[in-house]
């Protein structure tokens, strides 16, 4: 039904003033300050110890071994790595979530499209940063870089890890995390561009090729959405496995990156942009985000369940290790990452009303976005840093500091186009979109 209110300008710029940029490089500051901080309280307190870190490795290995030895700086290493990929499915999931509009032909979120078509952005400084914690620090977080695992005459030979060594090898790995980076960040660079020269040009010729890279995208993203998630995090844990696991992370993407979109959007209204974007829109933005954490937990529990029932030692390692394993110091952030994403965003954003209310929807969204840091957290660091885990100078210096550039990297963008497609064929749509 076509609203009848009087509609707002579609000329807006965005300015990315000298206090904002100011704000975030004193949150960069105070990061860096903060990991330093972190560093020297590890490396004081257990520098030169050598702890094993320990996993219980299937049947034969029911009571753990020793992976590696620990390091302080393997929690730095670690730190890293979690924001990396944490930040990685932020930005990716912009495009994503422009493919799949573009796919649908859906006009409703055109009004606030700028939003996440500045996100993947980041995304060459992610693919860096992976890169070089992988080069750097590869064989204190992943076991299946040791070569002894995959010689029959040593004694640490692994004939599990090494009947993965065809897609566990250092090559291919490196290969693989390249092409992910490299694909995701060029089809978006089209995209923009198309989307950059339609607001010069208007017509369709733009529209219809956007559609067409990001049909392109979703293809590659079907494959590489879940061998990055094996990749990143999974081999970590070179033992464990688990069938939804690719599901599991990109929806865990998908809803962090819809709740940081819904952020930014109502960032921007607070601060006069984006005035085109009504509460319908708000309320769509609102059902996404319950829908897909839904989505995530049905996920979640499905894996829990089906390893839960079939019990069997090579799957429920992954689990033992958060539950008894290292003194339980896991045991909260799990129930902490389910309650934030799960039960939170349920009670919250199940009304009508609840979802076209700014106030509730920020509530929301932080909920969500703190939630699957835990998340990745919890996949993450029991593997990298066992009973040495925990929240300290370093984990809160470390989101600072990742959290300050991707807030740098998408004002950024944001400054450098017009706030609407003020020619996208479908603005007209967006503009009237109305939900009673």
């Amino acid at each position: 039904m076509a609203s009848a209110h009087a509609i707002p300008s579609v000329d807006e710029q965005f300015e990315f003033t000298a206090d904002s940029k100011r704000r975030i490089l004193m949150g960069l500051g105070a990061g860096v300050v903060l990991v330093a901080l972190g560093c020297f309280l590890a490396a004081s307190g257990g520098g030169h110890e050598t702890h094993e870190v320990a996993h219980a490795a299937g049947a034969e290995h029911a009571e753990g071994v020793a992976h590696h030895a620990y390091k302080w700086t393997n929690r730095l290493w670690a730190n890293v790595w979690l924001n990396a990929i944490y930040f990685t499915g932020a930005s990716v999931i912009g495009m994503f979530f422009m493919s799949y509009n573009y796919l649908a032909q859906a006009g409703w979120s055109v009004a606030f499209k700028r939003v996440p078509e500045a996100l993947p952005a980041y995304l060459p400084i992610m693919g860096i940063v992976v890169l070089a914690v992988f080069f750097l620090a590869g064989h204190d977080l992943f076991h299946w870089t040791n070569p002894a695992l995959y010689d029959t005459a040593s004694p640490e030979y692994d004939p599990i890890i090494a009947g993965k060594h065809g897609f566990l090898n250092t090559p291919f790995y490196v290969i693989r995390v390249a092409l992910y980076f490299v694909l995701w960040y060029v089809l978006w660079r089209m995209i923009r561009s198309y989307s950059l020269q339609e607001d010069l040009s208007g017509g369709t010729d733009y529209y219809y090729k956007s559609l067409r890279v990001g049909v392109i995208f979703l293809v590659v993203f079907a494959v590489t959405s879940s061998t990055s998630a094996w990749d990143f995090v999974m081999s970590i844990d070179t033992h464990w496995f688990s069938t939804m696991f690719g599901w599991y992370t990109l929806a865990s993407w998908h809803v962090t990156g819809l709740a940081i979109i819904t952020l930014t959007v109502l960032a921007l209204k607070e601060r006069g942009y984006l005035q085109i974007v009504t509460e319908s829109h708000l309320h769509d933005l609102g059902k996404f985000m319950f829908a897909f954490s839904i989505f995530w937990t049905y996920v979640w529990f499905a894996q829990f369940m089906l390893i839960y029932y079939a019990n069997l030692p090579e799957e429920t390692i992954h689990y033992r290790e958060i539950f008894s394993g290292f003194g339980g110091i896991y045991k909260a952030p799990f129930f902490i990452n389910l309650t934030l994403n799960f039960v939170f965003p349920f009670l919250v954003l199940m009304t009508t009303a609840a979802k076209r209310t700014g106030i509730i929807l920020k509530v929301a969204a932080w909920g969500i976005v703190i939630g699957h840091y835990f998340d990745f957290y919890v996949n993450i660091m029991p593997g990298t840093v066992g009973s040495h885990g925990g929240f300290g100078p370093m984990e809160f210096g470390m989101i600072l500091i990742f959290a300050s550039g991707f807030v740098w990297s998408v004002y950024s963008q944001l400054g450098k186009a017009n706030l609407v497609p003020k020619h996208h064929p479908m603005l007209e749509e967006s503009l009237h979109h109305d939900i009673n």
